[in-house]
C-alpha cells in the first residue's frame, strides 16, 4: 500500500475513534493530530477541513454498515425476506456506539442536512432500491412504485434506528423495532397481499 494511502487510512481510523467517543463538536483537529502522531501539513494534504475529515469517517463507517447489511440479506431466497433481514441488521447496528454517534447523531449537523441526505441516498437507498427492484420482478409491486417504496423503507428504517439508538432499554427497543418491520413489510408485501400490492378478494 502506498505510504500516502496508509497515512490517510490511519488518520481516518484515529478520527473515527475520537469522533465516536467525544462527538464531532468536541473533537479538534489538534486532538486528531496528537492521536495520529502526524503534522498538520500531512493531515491537510489529505483533508481540507475537519468537516472533510468527518465525511471520510462517515463514508468509511457507512460502507462497513452497508457491507454488513448486505451480508445479512444475501442468504435469503426472496426479495421480501432479504429486505426484512437487511432492515433488521441495520437496526442491530444502530446500537453500536460508533454507528450511533457518527451516522445517526452527528452526521446531519456535521455534514449539513442536504449533504448528509445526498450521501444517504447514494448508499443505503441504493441498496434498498436493488431489493425493491427484485421485489417488483417477483411480482410484489408495479415497477413504477419502486423508487417511492425504497424511500419509504429508508425513512422508516432510519426512524426505527434512532429509536433503538436512543432507547434506555436497547434490547426491548430492538425487539419492538423488529416487530414493527415485520408488521410494515407484512402489510405491504405479497406475504399478506395479492400480486402487485392489490388486496386479495374474499369469497
Amino acid at each position: 500500500m502506498p505510504k500516502g494511502e496508509a497515512t490517510r487510512l490511519h488518520v481516518v481510523a484515529v478520527a473515527t475513534e475520537l469522533f465516536s467517543r467525544e462527538g464531532y463538536e468536541a473533537t479538534t483537529i489538534d486532538a486528531v493530530l496528537t492521536a495520529a502522531g502526524i503534522s498538520k501539513g500531512a493531515l491537510y494534504h489529505h483533508f481540507s477541513s475537519k468537516e472533510d475529515l468527518f465525511e471520510a469517517v462517515f463514508m468509511a463507517v457507512e460502507t462497513d454498515v452497508i457491507a454488513r447489511v448486505g451480508a445479512a440479506a444475501a442468504g435469503e431466497t426472496t426479495a421480501a425476506a432479504a429486505l426484512a433481514a437487511g432492515c433488521k441488521a441495520w437496526l442491530r447496528l444502530a446500537s453500536d456506539p460508533v454507528v450511533r454517534r457518527i451516522v445517526l447523531i452527528d452526521a446531519p449537523a456535521a455534514l449539513g442536512w442536504h449533504r448528509w441526505r445526498a450521501l444517504d441516498e447514494i448508499h443505503p437507498l441504493g441498496l434498498l432500491r436493488v431489493g425493491v427492484e427484485q421485489l417488483a420482478r417477483e411480482g410484489g409491486m408495479g415497477e413504477d412504485l419502486v423508487d417511492g417504496f425504497a424511500h419509504v423503507l429508508l425513512a422508516a428504517a432510519n426512524e426505527l434506528a434512532l429509536l433503538v439508538a436512543n432507547a434506555p432499554d436497547g434490547d426491548a427497543a430492538l425487539d419492538r423495532a423488529n416487530r414493527t418491520v415485520d408488521l410494515l413489510l407484512g402489510g405491504l408485501l405479497p406475504t399478506r397481499a395479492g400480486k402487485r400490492g392489490q388486496p386479495r378478494r374474499s369469497g
